[in-house]
């Protein structure tokens, strides 16, 4: 048993993970006894996930419509796909990350001896980040597509319909864009695309007005503010 606990925690970077990892398992054993459990989201009715503490959701968009205000996917919404962010709730994917980033600690701190370099050894943990974040990447595919099976669509269900929003990109005529929309103080982001073609800027106030057919987007119309009058 000491032998286990000192792997744990020594050398430094060992400790470092072990902690954080031990906080996100803390998350889940707290989600399950108050009751929040582990359903999801099947075939449009609205059941407790219980994965939460994200601030931002996407909600089943296309890979290719995150886009920013200048029409181009972000640096950061590309980072944030390539670990299917979005397509699985966030709090699983956190997870993920640090228990992975975990082992491939305590492995590295037998490969190469961490524990010669002392307290310079956390130094490590950089490109165990780096490398974890590429492991990321197919650790979560099965991960997204068991979601998408059973019909993950974010956090929670919602009905969108007449909700407002703020546009985080430009979109006219059949282009599509995304706006943000805060429901339970949540942020969720959706695909949508002009009702009517018009031109609606980035920052601009839409409402909600229809979903498309193959539930890909949403069509929004501008809203007449003090604003923008």
């Amino acid at each position: 048993m000491d032998a286990i606990l000192h792997l744990l925690f020594h050398p430094l970077p060992n400790a470092i993970m072990t902690v954080l990892t031990g906080i996100s398992l803390l998350y889940w054993l707290f989600t399950m006894l108050l009751g929040d459990g582990f359903d999801m989201d099947i075939g449009g009715t609205a059941v407790d996930v219980g994965f939460e503490g994200a601030d931002v959701h996407e909600v089943e968009m296309p890979d290719d419509t995150d886009i920013d205000a200048h029409g181009e996917p972000s640096l950061l919404t590309k980072a944030m796909d390539f670990i299917n962010v979005g397509k699985a709730p966030f709090m699983v994917i956190v997870t993920l990350f640090k228990l992975i980033g975990w082992l491939v600690t305590i492995a590295s701190s037998f490969a190469f001896n961490l524990a010669q370099f002392g307290w310079k050894s956390v130094f490590v943990l950089v490109p165990v980040a780096l490398l974890t974040y590429l492991l990321m990447h197919y650790v979560t595919i099965p991960v997204a597509k068991l979601y998408k099976k059973v019909g993950y669509m974010g956090e929670e269900a919602h009905d969108f319909l007449g909700r407002m929003g703020t546009m985080r990109s430009s979109i006219e005529g059949d282009r599509l864009g995304s706006a943000d929309f805060i429901i339970n103080q949540d942020v969720i982001r959706l695909n949508v695309k002009s009702q009517t073609g018009e031109p609606i800027a980035y920052g601009d106030e839409i409402s909600v007005v229809q979903e498309s057919v193959d539930r890909k987007f949403y069509f929004v119309r501008k809203e007449i503010t003090v604003n923008n009058l």
